[in-house]
């Protein structure tokens, strides 16, 4: 949306409206385009992150599936049921990610690429008001040549035809502009307000999905560690019990 109602190589140098009001709908349009382009990566990261979670989840699940299929856990019965435990906790902790990246989906991607969809209409409008002031300034102008010409009829009938075109885009340009200057702040205010509870219900799931991670993983590494836990204090039992004689 990117626009520069200072750069009209062909219109009229005469303006019909300041250009201190030009600025100000040039600085409201600008953040206008922060905004959009902030939406557009926001819906792109979030995409990328749920792929990117689907991806760890994939990976971890084919580490166990090739430790369970390979000879040495074939061959060791013990080791076998610590990785087959870790795979049940892999599979526990994927559906957990799909259910984030299902919550992330509807809350985060949904909206933003709703609300992106918006920008373009937005777009519209302001090209539209461009189009309608120019049309505006053509017709003063074009008012003012007939005001400097001698009155003769023809010219008086030019003259009254020129203000009743001056009239009408007078009106359509009003209308719209007063539009954009009434539009542009409020959108821009509603957007805060819009993804304010996508971003909360994001943050609360990456918390939820974290605290289940951890719950897993540390029942999993009580669970194999109390195994290798027993062995250590059995080895330390048979040292202790060693009767050692120093000649």
């Amino acid at each position: 949306m990117s626009w520069n109602p200072f750069n009209r190589h062909t219109a009229p140098k005469k303006s019909v409206i300041s250009r201190t009001e030009e600025r100000e709908l040039v600085k409201e349009i600008k953040k206008l385009d922060q905004q959009g382009e902030t939406s557009k990566k926001l819906q792109k990261d979030a995409k990328r992150w749920v792929e990117a979670n689907n991806a760890v989840a994939g990976s971890e699940h084919k580490i166990t599936q090739d430790l369970l299929s390979c000879q040495l856990c074939q061959s060791e019965p013990e080791f076998y049921k610590q990785i087959e435990e870790w795979n049940k906790t892999v599979e526990k902790q994927a559906q957990s990610t799909r259910e984030l990246n299902g919550t992330v989906q509807k809350t985060v991607v949904e909206p933003v690429k709703k609300l992106n969809g918006v920008y373009p209409s937005i777009d519209i409008a302001i090209k539209k008001r461009e189009q309608s002031l120019q049309e505006y300034m053509k017709s003063q102008a074009k008012l003012e040549k007939y005001q400097e010409r001698e009155r003769t009829g023809q010219n008086i009938v030019k003259l009254e035809t020129s203000k009743k075109s001056l009239i009408s885009a007078k009106e359509d340009f009003t209308s719209q502009n007063n539009a954009l200057k009434e539009d542009i702040p409020k959108f821009i205010d509603m957007r805060t307000e819009y993804i304010q509870p996508s971003l909360e219900s994001l943050i609360k799931s990456q918390v939820a999905l974290n605290a289940e991670s951890v719950r897993l993983y540390t029942e999993l590494s009580e669970h194999m560690g109390s195994k290798e836990d027993n062995s250590i204090q059995q080895t330390l039992t048979e040292i202790k019990a060693l009767s050692i004689t120093v000649d």
